[in-house]
This record gives C-alpha cells, structure tokens and sequence, in this order.
C-alpha cells in the first residue's frame, strides 16, 4: 500500500491533509522522515505520526435487517439509507455487498474490504440469493418448472440463469437466484404475468438474517459466518 493511503485510512485525514503533514516531516517510516506519499510499504515497515506509531483498523463486515423506504446508497437526498442506519465510526467508508429495492426488505451486508465485497458480488461465482415473495395472483404449480428452465426478462437478449421456486400457499413462495439483474424478481415474475406485492431476501449463500433481528438493526458478522459466506455458493 501507498504511504499516503496507509496514512489517510489510518488517520481519516484528507489526501491534502496528509500531503501537509508529510511535507512538515511529521510522518516517519522505520524512524526515517518521508516527505513523499508514494512509498510503498511493506508488511514490516513501522509509520508514525507525530512520534505516534499508526496501523489500520481490520476490515468491518456487518449484517443489516434493511426496513422498507431505505435505499440501498451511500447518500440520498430524499430517502434514509442504510448508512445512515450503521452506528460506526467511518460509516461513510462502508460499501454495500449486494444492494436491494427500495420496497425490499432483508439481509444487506456490508464492509469495507473492496476485494470481499468484488469475491462476494462477482456475477461468475454465482452466489445465492434467497428472497421470500408474496404475489398479487395466485402461483400455480407449473411456474416451478418455468423457473427452472431460465425465465427471459423483458428487454434482455439472454434468459436468466434456473431458479429454484418453492411454492408455500396461493400468493406467497421462496424463491432461490444466482444473478442479480436489475429488479430480477420482480421482473420474473412480471414476465409470467403476476405481480410481486411483497419482496423479503432471507439469506445469502448459506448465511440466513439473523432472526433477532429488527427491522434497521445490524450485527457484525462473525469469523463462522464469514467462513460460511466464503466457502458456500
């Protein structure tokens, strides 16, 4: 990593308040002035600033219950976001692994790892994405193989990878994606002529919202979770 960038995340300084204090010789690499932000550190390497040592905070990774009329956005000027629900220091560092609809309830993960959330959102791994659907119409068995066979949203060249639907009563079912289009559930279901009145994401991978829960609460996640999100599809 860049000095400079070492510095600003360890800090929370700007690029120009860094650039400052370098040039003021108040940043020292190994007990050496460094008056330039591009070095590149090494895992050995010991920075200080103002002859106080600096290091980085290990990555965050939390869990959110995501309300309805929150949107997924790092700042809106209508509508509260999920930022504004997370009570941490930074919170403006955090990205969201895997957005959802306004209208849309459910898990919402999010981190400051950038390479975590790239692995975890990455269309060719495929992750799971589990979503609890109540319908405007009634759900007929046959959508089950309908589903399976890749369903062709309207406007796009190619039909969406197999879901897995499973039908609970007439109106409400789970439904189990791969992909995550623009509005994909909501599309899938306009395309077989029905409507999505309610649209809930339960899990992700194998890793379920935690049920104690509340709408807007949020938890870390654990290192058994993050074991699970890595290793399951």
């Amino acid at each position: 990593m860049r000095l400079d960038k070492f510095i600003a995340h360890a800090t929370g300084l700007s690029r120009s308040e860094v650039k400052k204090q370098l040039k003021a010789q108040a940043i020292r690499v190994n007990e050496q002035v460094v008056p330039q932000g591009a070095m590149i550190l090494g895992k050995d390497d010991r920075v200080t600033f103002n002859q106080q040592p600096l290091s980085i905070a290990p990555p965050r990774y939390f869990m959110l219950y995501k309300p309805a009329g929150v949107v997924c956005a790092n700042s809106d000027a209508e509508h509260p976001t999920v930022i504004d629900l997370i009570k941490e220091s930074q919170s403006d560092s955090l990205q969201i692994a895997g957005r959802l609809d306004k209208d849309t309830t459910g898990l919402v993960l999010l981190t400051d790892d950038g390479q975590w959330n790239h692995q975890l959102t990455a269309p060719a791994r495929g992750k799971s994405k589990t979503y609890q659907v109540r319908t405007a119409e009634a759900l007929t068995p046959a959508l089950v193989e309908t589903f399976a066979q890749g369903i062709l949203l309207k406007g796009e060249k190619s039909p969406c990878r197999p879901a897995k639907l499973h039908i609970h009563t007439n109106h409400s079912a789970s439904l189990i994606i791969t992909e995550g289009k623009y509005h994909q559930v909501k599309r899938m279901f306009a395309a077989c002529g029905n409507k999505v009145t309610a649209l809930h994401r339960s899990a992700i991978g194998a890793l379920h919202l935690d049920p104690t829960l509340a709408p807007g609460d949020y938890r870390p996640l654990s290192a058994e979770e993050l074991d699970l999100l890595d290793q399951t599809p």
